[in-house]
């Protein structure tokens, strides 16, 4: 796989510096059950690293010792993970609000039959990836037999209450084919809305619109198509200054299997770590005594990736794009 840093590095991007920290996005660890073309993490069936018991232990100290509001939980599929539910359910007694970035096969897979009722039962926030409302276009990025896995993962999370409107909330994530911008975050919503629900009666609260980042197995792909410095440029030509504000990195921090810290979960992915002091790596550790409040963080050129266009963050789309 091709190394995309050196190029993202070269790209100059508006300096930032981080704010009050409310989200602690932590990967739990990068084995799944799927190989999506799209996927920044490079996950897949044969990845190993994950998160252990200690860390998890860890990471309730400090939403504790921090009073973080929300934590959301990535991989991979995170679920995989043996102390996954351990954490959700020390998260939930704390009163922290708790995200699981699901990838709806999952639900399915043997030995998580359980998975969608003890989601439920913790009233935790799903966020599906469902890059596309039509079968072909999910399978082509996400493999065969995909699109009808995830239907039918829609309806047992409707059945148990998700995206009804009654708390359990359930919202789904789209992602572009190949190298261009996402669409207009609330006429695509609309458009998944209609069809889902004529189609399949599947029903959810928000569409969240992500540019695909030109990182691991996406970024090499555009590499060995020589298509990356056109995605690139077509990035930079859509950036809008007036998305700094709201971009992630500014309240979230990520935390990486082995507990190390990053100012978002793509710098993870280009290993581009917090640093504390005269130390290169910040640790989850650190985190008890310091909030990196003020601290720089650290760009390069894939970050034009949330400021294009309407903006693109881990809650979809900063703004709608202008008319």
């Amino acid at each position: 796989m091709r190394d995309t840093l050196p190029l993202l590095d070269a790209i100059h991007f508006p300096a930032l510096r981080r704010g009050r920290l409310q989200t602690l996005q932590v990967n739990i660890g990068y084995r799944c059950n799927q190989s999506c073309v799209h996927c920044h993490v490079n996950a897949g069936p044969n990845r190993t690293e994950e998160m252990s018991g200690e860390i998890a232990d860890l990471v309730l100290d400090v939403l504790k010792r921090r009073r973080i509001g929300t934590l959301d939980i990535t991989g991979g599929a995170p679920e995989l993970n043996p102390h996954f539910r351990r954490l959700v359910r020390g998260a939930r007694a704390c009163g922290v609000r708790v995200m699981d970035r699901c990838n709806l096969t999952i639900l399915s897979e043997p030995d998580q039959v359980d998975l969608a009722d003890f989601l439920a039962a913790e009233r935790v926030e799903i966020v599906a990836s469902m890059p596309c409302y039509l079968a072909d276009n999910v399978e082509r990025q996400r493999g065969k037999g995909v699109f009808d896995r995830s239907i039918r993962g829609l309806r047992r999370l409707n059945a148990l209450g998700y995206g009804r409107g009654d708390g359990l909330v359930l919202n789904l994530v789209y992602n572009p084919q190949g190298p261009s911008l996402p669409p207009p975050q609330a006429a695509l919503e609309d458009d998944y809305r209609r069809i889902l629900g004529d189609s399949y009666g599947v029903v959810f609260n928000k569409l969240f619109v992500l540019a695909n980042m030109p990182i691991q197995r996406f970024g090499s792909m555009l590499v060995s198509k020589g298509e990356f410095d056109h995605y690139l440029n077509l990035l930079q030509e859509a950036h809008l200054d007036a998305n700094l504000d709201g971009v992630m990195c500014r309240s979230l921090i990520s935390v990486d299997w082995q507990g190390y810290l990053y100012d978002c979960d793509f710098n993870q992915m280009l290993d581009l770590p917090l640093a504390h002091g005269a130390r290169p790596r910040a640790h989850l550790s650190d985190l008890l005594d310091d909030t990196f409040e003020s601290h720089p963080i650290r760009v390069a050129g894939h970050c034009f990736g949330c400021t294009a266009g309407q903006g693109s963050s881990c809650g979809g789309a900063l703004k709608e794009a202008a008319a």
